[in-house]
């Protein structure tokens, strides 16, 4: 008899990978982290459990957009109140507090939207800048852009 075997979430060893966003395209590496953060790169990958690495995102404020989505490209909240529709451009978002929230966004959007996929979330470590404070998991560099041209700008 024939008989399928699932590997069990305890069994899972997660990695630790550092990705520098300096410089790259904000979908196309936001949909390869999301994709690791799935865990579908591994021959365990199953739907119903985080099987996915840990992924580290330094220099989140230097992303790069295609065309003018910069300047273009609004995102819109409500606040409840009548006539409370707000808006702000990508652009203002960068130049914010907090940048790297349209890189946290970006890759959120192409996950689960349940418990799952909030669980995968916290497997993503996003900085505006160089530094980060996970040095003692000795993340693996993972160069996104060289792995295709269109990578970068």
């Amino acid at each position: 008899m024939r008989q399928t075997t699932f590997s069990k979430e305890e069994n899972s060893k997660k990695e630790w990978f550092l990705v520098d966003a300096e410089g790259a395209t904000l979908g196309r590496v936001a949909s390869r982290i999301a994709h690791k953060l799935l865990g579908k790169d591994k021959t365990t990958f199953t739907t119903h459990w985080n099987n996915g690495d840990k992924v580290i995102v330094i220099n989140a404020d230097k992303i790069k957009l295609s065309g003018k989505k910069r300047t273009d490209k609004s995102f819109y909240w409500h606040t409840g109140y009548a006539g409370g529709i707000k808006s702000r451009t990508m652009e203002q978002i960068l130049e914010s507090k907090f940048p790297e929230r349209v890189f946290e966004k970006a890759v959120e959007r192409m996950l689960g939207k349940g418990p799952l996929g909030r669980a995968q979330m916290k497997n993503l470590m996003v900085y505006a800048g160089s530094e980060h404070p996970h040095v003692g998991q000795a993340p693996v560099v993972w160069d996104l852009k060289s792995e295709h041209k269109m990578n970068t700008r």
